[in-house]
């Protein structure tokens, strides 16, 4: 199953690590001294100001949507997809 990210990307439900907030992204030394490191595997899918971030395996979005609404879609899949 695949989760709409953001603009036109899915992303592969199993893929997914993490869907963080920005506020916790942002105030955490740790998450923002890990996306600097990270820099060259960040995509941002925001026009504008980003709302949340989803981490997987292999890349990082800055989504322009909610890290609830991100959740919601996640839940709405069964345990046999993954």
């Amino acid at each position: 199953m695949y989760i709409h990210v953001g603009e036109d990307v899915l992303v592969r439900a199993s893929d997914i690590v993490a869907i963080i907030d920005k506020e916790s992204a942002t105030s955490s030394e740790y998450a923002q001294e890990c996306l600097e490191q990270e820099d060259h595997l960040v995509i941002n899918l925001a026009k504008g100001s980003y709302k949340s971030v989803v981490v997987t395996t292999d890349k990082i979005y800055f989504s322009p949507l909610a890290s609830g609404t991100l959740k919601k879609r996640s839940h709405k899949l069964s345990v046999q997809e993954f």
